[in-house]
């Protein structure tokens, strides 16, 4: 089995973009990896309480094994890791997360000095795989290329209202934390969906989920207003949201790959099926051992991703 590099192998390039919201503008951040004039970019988005840098191993890997120059792109959402948080929570929402990453993508395309974008793929676990989702299932969006190829990380169109009750309990209600090893500890019990993770690799992931918090403690990267939302929807508000987003899957023309955890609470066995045979057709993969969702970072996970993205 192949191996692929550490967290440590290199580090990133940050960057930053100034993002339109009705009530002025924000500014996200992302980090870049790989070369900035690479024509060929992945984008890999996160999940609800998550940060661009959970991607770490799967867009080194992704850059070392591209046949062409390729670079990968991994955004906070707004109120997330670097990103500014927002003054009404109220915008903590798919519509304003999916406008940012056009802005997002535009300064990527500015940045290549006036060649084309000749290829754009998107990696979306939960939250992210939706803001695809809403990218790739809209004609007429100015992306600067048409979304070729879409990972899904164990989210469809159709959520169980189970899993939101269960975020509701847990997005947005945390305090300090005495440590690095508190941090990656208490992570690690909201995250039994996530697999098995190798605990240098969590160590990592959690250490880019903090910020200093009072009198040397630490905290977690994300505004807890983040939340706001989620506890605002109802069962009926999810239903019309639902046949919004399976409406926009049916548009998607992009080759896609839907990752479900076997043992995932938020994207049922049946609703994947339902991928397989309307809109894209996905191709599912059903992974053993993992609920949601799985990190990305085990190398057979890697290998899956980079097969599917990569491939001729």
């Amino acid at each position: 089995m192949t191996h692929y590099p550490p967290l440590h192998n290199a580090q990133p390039q940050l960057e930053w973009v100034d993002c339109p919201h009705p009530e002025g503008q924000h500014r996200m951040a992302y980090v870049r990896w790989g070369r900035p004039d690479a024509q060929r970019v992945v984008v890999c988005a996160h999940g609800l309480t998550r940060q661009g840098r959970d991607f770490d191993l799967l867009a080194q890997a992704l850059v070392a094994k591209s046949a062409e120059p390729l670079q990968v792109i991994c955004p906070d959402v707004a109120g997330r890791g670097r990103s500014q948080w927002l003054e009404n929570p109220a915008l903590y929402q798919i519509p304003q997360y999916a406008a940012d990453m056009l802005a997002m993508l535009g300064q990527v395309q500015a940045h290549l000095g006036g060649a084309s974008l000749q290829g754009l793929d998107w990696v979306g676990t939960s939250m992210g795989g939706l803001i695809g989702m809403v990218l790739a299932g809209q004609a007429g969006l100015p992306l600067p290329a048409r979304i070729r190829r879409l990972v899904l990380n164990d989210v469809g169109p159709a959520i169980t209202w189970s899993s939101v009750e269960r975020m509701k309990t847990y997005v947005g209600q945390y305090g300090q934390f005495r440590d690095l090893e508190d941090v990656a500890q208490a992570l690690r019990t909201l995250s039994p969906g996530f697999g098995p993770v190798l605990p240098e690799v969590w160590r990592e992931m959690s250490a880019h989920m903090t910020r200093p918090g009072p009198e040397g403690s630490l905290t977690l990267h994300y505004d807890p207003a983040i939340a706001v939302p989620l506890r605002a929807m109802t069962p009926d508000m999810a239903q019309a949201g639902e046949a919004a987003l399976w409406a926009l899957y049916d548009h998607i023309e992009a080759q896609t790959l839907l990752i479900r955890g076997q043992d995932s609470d938020l994207l049922t066995a049946e609703t994947a099926l339902n991928m397989t045979q309307r809109g894209p057709r996905a191709r599912l993969e059903t992974w053993p051992g993992f609920g949601h969702a799985p990190t990305l970072t085990g190398d057979d996970q890697i290998q899956a991703v980079a097969t599917f993205l990569l491939r001729d």
